[in-house]
């Protein structure tokens, strides 16, 4: 097979540093998601992504960071999903405590 000939016009293919923000910041939305904190960089991740499509549309093939750009996006919704997950669970037990404290224990003989 031959390799199609590129014009010498043509731009060399170059990483996105979007993209690899972006799975940066949803790496770390995935590591703090359980302290809640993670829904801060999992947003920056989600702003940051809508951009990073538009470049990657744009540059016809000229830019790569895809698959990155695509993990990124995936692990800062975990991160949100965990965040959400902890806030639940949290509220649950909250209310399992409070269900068991003050309780009034009345003879046996009071109906």
């Amino acid at each position: 097979m031959t390799e199609p000939l590129r014009h010498p016009a043509d731009p060399d293919p170059t990483r996105s540093s979007k993209a690899t923000a972006v799975f940066a910041l949803g790496f770390a939305a995935v590591l703090t998601g359980p302290f809640v904190g993670g829904i801060i960089p999992a947003t920056i991740a989600l702003l940051l992504a809508r951009e990073v499509r538009a470049d990657l549309h744009a540059a016809g093939g000229y830019l790569l960071g895809t698959s990155r750009y695509e993990r990124g996006v995936r692990m800062a919704w975990s991160g949100i999903v965990l965040a959400i997950a902890v806030v639940v669970l949290a509220v649950v037990r909250g209310l399992y405590l409070w269900a068991q404290t003050g309780s009034i224990d009345f003879d046996s003989t009071v109906n």
